[in-house]
């Protein structure tokens, strides 16, 4: 079975080599192809675009940073749908707008091929640990097709329900990633403004009971941003746009997600909005007059 990637980014192109290493052929594209020299040498095969994958590969999956830019690989004269054929699955990865994945997913069924969407939980660091968790909407049976391709790429995929329903779930947990962020900066501010240390305050905190996986793997990024981005702010608030969204077309009121949103607009404000979505952290030490 051949496997296309459409969009080799952090995690995207983390989860081509996890492909590869679990025996699988893959040919991928990616806007700038020198991001992805590493994966060629490693034995990916390239392709020129979008719909040249799809041309090629059985199972496509695509993982970009938003719902524009899906659009911009799924349409025009080389783009995923009009490469599509009967007995191809789609899977896309990104998470986007629940209802514009199912009007997607409807084209997709237009062309004799099926769509499922399969936004995931976790890091670039859970992804390489073989810890990420898969989220997937769509019919059974182009699920369990596409089940073994998955579950090399992480464990723990679930079948969520229809089209869409995967996405609000990525949705109803990344607000939460984000939050709880926000809380564990507040927690880390008390503590230092209080005449206890940063460092202590972290270690304190890592060692209680509201390290969370998120907390225990972003926590530290208080003390130390990582040299790349896992998931800047502007992907973050990009996704509790989205909650916002979805909250108010299905009457659900989302306070924290509503406030944790402005502090993100603080962040580019500030022009730190580059930095990982703990950059919470750094926005919150800016107002309370703390050195980052």
């Amino acid at each position: 079975m051949e496997i296309g990637y459409v969009g080799l980014g952090a995690m995207g192109s983390r989860m081509v080599k996890r492909l590869m290493d679990a025996g699988y052929s893959v040919v991928g594209h990616n806007r700038t192809k020198s991001k992805s020299e590493w994966l060629i040498k490693d034995g990916m095969q390239w392709a020129d675009s979008p719909g040249e994958v799809v041309e090629k590969a059985d199972i496509i999956l695509s993982m970009v940073t938003s719902t524009n830019a899906v659009q911009a690989i799924t349409e025009g004269a080389d783009g995923i749908l009009e490469k599509l054929k009967p007995g191809k699955v789609y899977i896309d990865m990104t998470t986007m707008s629940p209802s514009y994945s199912r009007e997607l997913a409807v084209r997709v069924s237009g062309t004799g091929a099926q769509m499922l969407d399969a936004p995931v939980s976790g890091s670039v660091a859970t992804l390489e640990e073989g810890k990420l968790s898969v989220m997937v909407g769509g019919e059974k049976v182009a699920f369990e097709k596409a089940l073994p391709v998955l579950q090399s790429i992480g464990p723990k995929v679930t079948h969520v329900g229809a089209n869409g329903q995967a996405l609000v779930m990525k949705i109803a947990a990344n607000l939460s990633l984000a939050v709880q962020m926000l809380a564990f900066s507040e927690g880390v501010l008390l503590a230092e403004k209080s005449g206890i240390s940063r460092e202590m305050a972290v270690d304190v905190l890592l060692k209680s009971v509201i390290a969370s996986p998120m907390v225990t793997y972003r926590g530290p990024f208080v003390l130390k941003q990582p040299e790349e981005a896992w998931f800047d702010c502007n992907m973050m608030q990009k996704d509790m746009l989205l909650a916002l969204e979805l909250g108010r077309e299905i009457g659900v009121p989302l306070p924290t997600t509503t406030v944790t949103n402005e502090l993100l607009t603080s962040s580019r404000g500030m022009g730190i909005d580059h930095l990982d979505f703990a950059g919470l952290f750094n926005v919150l030490a800016k107002m309370s007059g703390v050195k980052e």
